[in-house]
């Protein structure tokens, strides 16, 4: 009923429920005070034993209460408010905080759908555990002490009735937790599991229509579906009959207590006003654990969601040490020696590589799809550090740089760069916040779409979801953009222009070239013409360096790289003719 480690993970949320179940228990205290007046006064007309004065005294006394009592609920549900609020920004903060902790490769600790989901959905469930279930859980245990209390002065048999019916409510919710922690976890895990398919299913759209094979894919959603709704009405079949069972325990219990009232009322052991007292606090004996037992349903939910959070934040991840050496941006120079990495035990990704690299110029590395490019760039910008061999920047071990110094000096530009929803100039300003006006256009330019954004409003023309309302290349350029904005010292360029035109391949290439005058420039590429005015090729071939060297020398050797370089020329060849006869 109460997760322990859920509450004390947000300390503020508890100050604002402890203000929540305050202000609730406050408002029970007014709302004595109006039943007592009223119930008096009542007694008094009956008795003709009021005056004018006596009753306007009881009118305003039972309507500042009303006032107050009013004033109360609205400053709980303030609190309440406040609590909730609080609990889904820390939460969300530290779900944040953790994938940035594990990096770029957290989809191979979980999947995005759960990320996504926990992280809307999830936290949105916690909101009633903390915003309705916790306080309630609070002030239903404070609320009936304090009438019996206040009763057991007027008739202690009768209050000692109501007291004693007041835990079978939570006698019943207890029972019911068992059963239900189990079936909630069942309904989270099936919930995930459908957005899981959901997500994947709607990434591939285009594939499977290509394939014709969504159909099946349909049937499979279908069938998820179908599983997703049953476990949702056992869910409300549950909460249901256990809901009942509480109104039969609470409406019992008041028709008791006002049965033993009026039973001592018969006897003479209460006044008429007290037995009215009695039958207007009664039903305040249970409400508040009646309302938590509807809380209980909603905020199960929530716990469970908080499970698969905790898995989330509980992920194991390599924290850095405080005494990382900080990186040189002046010594930039990459020396690998006998380098060998594999993801798993069963394939071996990269075999004892090694090569040098200055401190500035253009290097490429090529290969074969497969060969262990991109796993060796990603090596070199410390993504994974579970490698043999070194990695030496400057004359420092990689794993004893500090990663956050070694990015914030380094960029990495993919064939796939995210545009975000917003401005050009929020996108450009992303890799630098400081950056002036003058310093995006000049990045624009160099990437020859300063005429183009003119054209479309300037700097605040605003991008659809990851630049949908521009062209691949346009896209391509944007992220160039945004990369020079950065002004890294060192720059790796995985293949950038793939997929892109030949006028955007063109200004990429020479912005490498005109990076490469003053900083270390490495560019992975299929495509070999890209590579030419490279100052070293590093050929790769199944996880191994073959050879190394210019582009002629590398020609003049007549091995790995010149059969590619001749393969790819005869197909370029190939495709420029056929394009030259259909334009004929």
């Amino acid at each position: 009923m109460v997760n322990k480690r859920l509450i004390q993970t947000s300390p503020t949320s508890m100050k604002f429920i402890k203000h929540t179940v305050l202000y609730q228990w406050l408002g029970l205290i007014f709302n004595i005070i109006a039943m007592f007046t009223f119930a008096y006064t009542v007694e008094a007309i009956y008795f003709e034993k009021i005056s004018r004065q006596q009753l306007t005294t009881s009118f305003f006394i039972i309507l500042g209460a009303i006032i107050v009592r009013c004033i109360t609920s609205i400053k709980a549900t303030k609190s309440a408010y406040f609590a909730s609020r609080t609990i889904k920004n820390d939460l969300r903060f530290m779900l944040y905080d953790k994938l940035l902790k594990i990096g770029v490769g957290y989809n191979k600790t979980v999947s995005t759908s759960k990320i996504i989901q926990i992280a809307t959905e999830g936290v949105e469930q916690i909101e009633i555990y903390f915003g309705r279930y916790l306080p309630q859980l609070f002030y239903s245990l404070l609320a009936p002490i304090t009438l019996f209390v206040v009763l057991s002065t007027i008739n202690f048999k009768v209050a000692t009735v109501l007291i004693l019916c007041v835990p079978l409510i939570p006698i019943s919710i207890i029972a019911i937790n068992k059963f239900a922690k189990r079936l909630f976890k069942k309904y989270w895990g099936a919930y995930t599991e459908l957005g899981d398919h959901f997500l994947d299913n709607l990434n591939g759209l285009n594939t499977l229509k290509v394939y014709s094979a969504d159909e099946n894919y349909h049937k499979q959603m279908n069938e998820d579906a179908e599983h997703f709704r049953k476990i949702t009405m056992k869910v409300l079949t549950m909460q249901l009959n256990s809901v009942t069972l509480m109104d039969l325990i609470a409406y019992g219990g008041a028709a008791l207590g006002i049965g033993f009232a009026l039973v001592a009322f018969s006897k003479g052991q209460l006044t008429i006003a007290e037995c009215l007292f009695f039958i207007l606090l009664t039903s305040e004996f249970f409400i508040p654990l009646r309302l938590l037992g509807s809380y209980f349903h909603v905020a199960m939910n929530g716990m469970s969601a908080s499970q698969s959070i905790f898995e989330v934040l509980d992920t194991i991840i390599k924290e850095e040490t405080p005494n990382k050496r900080p990186f040189n941006s002046q010594k930039n120079s990459v020396e690998v020696n006998n380098l060998s990495f594999s993801y798993d035990e069963d394939r071996q990704i990269l075999k004892d590589i090694s090569l040098n690299i200055p401190n500035n110029g253009l290097f490429a590395l090529v290969g074969q799809s497969g060969c262990g490019k991109s796993t060796l760039a990603t090596l070199l910008m410390g993504f994974e550090s579970n490698y043999k061999g070194e990695i030496k920047i400057g004359d420092i071990e990689l794993n004893d740089i500090s990663i956050k110094s070694f990015r914030e000096n380094s960029c990495v530009v993919k064939h796939q760069n995210y545009l975000f929803r917003g401005t050009i100039k929020e996108n450009l300003l992303m890799a630098n916040k400081n950056a002036t006006d003058e310093q995006l256009w000049n990045s624009l330019k160099k990437v020859k779409l300063d005429e183009f954004v003119k054209a479309q409003g300037g700097l605040d023309y605003i991008l659809a979801e990851n630049g949908g309302n521009l062209s691949g290349g346009q896209r391509q350029r944007i992220a160039l953009a945004r990369a020079l904005v950065y002004d890294a010292p060192m720059y790796i360029f995985d293949e950038a222009t793939s997929n892109i035109d030949i006028e955007s391949e063109e200004i990429f290439n020479q912005v490498m070239l005109s990076l490469a005058k003053e900083k270390l420039i490495i560019v992975i590429s299929h495509r070999l013409a890209n590579v030419i005015p490279s100052d070293i090729i590093f050929v790769l071939e199944e996880g191994k360096l073959i050879e190394q060297g210019k582009h002629n020398q590398l020609l003049n050797n007549k091995s790995v790289y010149y059969n590619l370089f001749k393969a790819q020329s005869q197909l370029e060849d190939i495709y420029k003719n056929d394009g030259g006869a259909k334009n004929e």
